[in-house]
């Protein structure tokens, strides 16, 4: 059976009362933790500060070994994973689509779309870590450096450019097409032999392009704030028109320099 017939095999009424519903549900579930977590007495874990200052976090960190490390890190994941579903699931919609109709006839079809997701977050997961570092890093510069701590806004600013900057780099618009064009992708990449891992990969490889077509958007997350929901909902809103609406590639340029505008008031003003 050819990749192109196997997509017509769910069926759309299953599909539309299945899968649908289900991604729906997962994107609302994320968001709606996220907002628990938000307003709850941890939802300082949500922001980059020190989390292990007080509270149970400070507890573990004293108790396990190696618990000023580990706290911090498993802390973080959990919450770049649970804004990474809320923020990016949206806009891998057609992704998932494209391989629910290519697999829905296997039985294992439900494993599959789980590993494909695990895949995709792994990519994910590897940048926020990435990203999680060298926020560190900043913060340990900063510190050691009080005429930067004084002139933190220079640090946003700068994020704010690269972010502007990197809206008319080539890069972003090669990663951009792959996003936009997940059947041709699916079709490409799945081979359909040792199935988990392929989809597993599929996945990851797919979650590469994601991130090299809005890795700069994110780290706004770090100038803005990660615990903003406000921020997350309007990036979420510009990458998903982005990768999925038609003229949705005609938005990166205004974007870019919307945010180079942005960051050249803050100059101005601070100057």
């Amino acid at each position: 059976m050819s990749l192109t017939s196997g997509l017509s095999l769910p069926g759309t009424s299953r599909h539309r009362r299945v899968f649908l519903p289900v991604l729906a549900a997962l994107v609302a579930l994320a968001w709606v933790a996220l907002w628990a977590w938000a307003r709850s007495p941890y939802g300082r874990y949500l922001d980059h500060g020190d989390w292990t200052a007080s509270g149970p976090a400070a507890f573990l960190c004293r108790t396990l070994p190696a618990g000023d490390v580990i706290v911090p890190v498993l802390l973080y994941a959990a919450a770049w994973i649970l804004m990474t579903a809320a923020m990016m699931l949206p806009t891998t919609l057609p992704l998932f689509d494209a391989f629910d109709r290519l697999t829905g006839g296997r039985p294992d079809h439900g494993r599959l779309l789980m590993l494909l997701g695990l895949g995709y977050m792994a990519a994910w997961g590897a940048f926020g870590l990435l990203a999680h570092g060298l926020h560190t890093a900043v913060l340990a510069l900063v510190a050691s450096m009080p005429a930067l701590a004084w002139h933190g806004w220079l640090i946003g600013a700068a994020v704010i450019a690269l972010a502007g900057a990197f809206q008319f780099s080539r890069l972003k618009y090669q990663c951009l097409e792959k996003c936009r064009t997940p059947l041709s992708f699916v079709i490409q990449h799945w081979r359909g032999h040792t199935q988990g891992w392929h989809a597993f990969t599929l996945g990851a490889h797919h979650g590469l392009f994601c991130v090299g077509c809005c890795w700069a958007l994110m780290l706004l997350m770090f100038a803005v704030g990660t615990g903003s929901l406000g921020w997350m909902l309007l990036l979420a809103a510009v990458m998903s028109i982005e990768k999925n609406v038609p003229w949705g590639r005609r938005l990166s340029a205004p974007l870019g320099v919307m945010l180079l505008s942005w960051a050249l008031v803050m100059v101005v003003g601070h100057a």
